[in-house]
């Protein structure tokens, strides 16, 4: 019974290959009976890849990339000071650690205020001074499809940002999503070391430069301001009491000057002429020791200030000329070829299976 049964397997095995041979030649022989529409489509196929490769406009890109070292992490030489500044009621940790960790400075190059502040910054294009949204909108050829729309004609984007209508914060939005799909790339290509590369590709020049060095200064120095913001308060605070204190402790240096310059010829034997000015001499020792002790804190603070700033190192910057990517004649011709030949030999299959069905 086995026997048999593995003879019959042997067999179906046999008839599925003769027919899978038998199916390989008919093809065969029909495409080499088509030869004529196989070579009338490559030739097509090339130049379609011709043109394409004239008309393609390049792409340029701009990159720039920079190492981020974090200060803001506690530990290290401002460790040590961690406890005495916890007793004066300041917060010198790196409170924020996690507040642009991995992604999310990633993430901030993406965002649509770090976007929409770069498009509005003004530049130098060629010889004349125009907002990045502009070129953007210039080198795409907007205005040319606003035309026949009656409130997209005449719009401008000058003036505060704050302030635009709802129509304007519409095609910044629209402009920005485009960026992102289609213009900017951040990554970091290696996610145990602190550089981060910025990309930004357009079939403008000036514009790829330009918007990757403006997105970049902008989001590097927002990263910097919030990362040192904590401390930095801290700071302040102390400062404003270092100089009340220092106001106080200059009124009673003032007071004890002019209890003695009212009598300076007083009996040294009555102590009771005495006491006002000791009293005044006290709150100067007091009011001395507390500005001293807030100096002390107000350079710990200080000390934070320049621990939470990050340092961020450039690498690299784009230079003009850009990279430029674009489809060569010889590369734009044998792609369409290739195309065009696989393209023509699966319809001959799909034509010759409904012929045969």
């Amino acid at each position: 019974m086995k026997d048999n049964l593995s003879e019959n397997i042997q067999a179906d095995d046999e008839m599925s290959v003769k027919d899978l041979l038998i199916k390989v030649r008919a093809y065969t022989f029909y495409f080499y009976t088509k030869w004529a529409t196989i070579l009338i489509f490559i030739v097509l196929g090339g130049l379609v890849g011709l043109f394409y490769s004239w008309f393609k406009k390049p792409i340029y890109a701009a990159t720039t990339t920079f190492v981020l070292d974090d200060g803001g992490k506690s530990g290290g030489a401002l460790g040590q000071y961690s406890d005495i500044a916890s007793l004066a009621g300041i917060n010198v940790g790196g409170g924020d650690g996690g507040l642009f960790h991995g992604e999310n400075i990633i993430e901030l190059y993406k965002s649509r205020t770090m976007i929409k502040k770069t498009l509005m910054a003004k530049k130098r294009f060629d010889d004349n001074d125009m907002l990045i949204i502009e070129r953007y909108i210039q080198f795409n050829n907007l205005r040319d499809t606003w035309r026949s729309k009656p409130k997209l004609k005449n719009i401008n984007f000058d003036g505060d940002p704050n302030s635009f209508n709802r129509l304007q914060d519409s095609i910044i939005t629209d402009i920005y999503q485009k960026i992102n799909l289609k213009n900017l790339t951040v990554v970091a290509p290696d996610k145990k070391s602190s550089i981060i590369a910025v990309r930004v590709e357009s079939k403008d020049e000036l514009f790829s430069k330009l918007f990757a060095e403006t997105l970049v200064e902008n989001v590097n120095r927002f990263y910097i301001q919030t990362k040192s913001k904590k401390a930095l308060e801290n700071f302040n605070v102390l400062k404003h009491q270092a100089d009340s204190v220092r106001s106080i402790l200059n009124s009673s240096i003032s007071g004890v000057a002019s209890l003695l310059e009212q009598d300076p010829n007083s009996n040294p034997y009555l102590v009771s002429l005495k006491a006002p000015s000791q009293k005044r001499q006290i709150d100067v020792q007091a009011n001395g020791a507390i500005y001293a002790e807030v100096v002390k804190n107000m350079e710990i603070a200080n000390m934070a200030v320049l621990q939470t700033k990050p340092l961020i190192q450039l690498i690299d910057q784009p230079v003009l000329p850009l990279e430029k990517e674009s489809v060569g004649m010889i590369t734009g011709i044998a792609t369409g070829m290739v195309l065009a030949g696989i393209l023509s030999l699966i319809g001959l299959a799909v034509s010759l299976n409904l012929k045969s069905m």
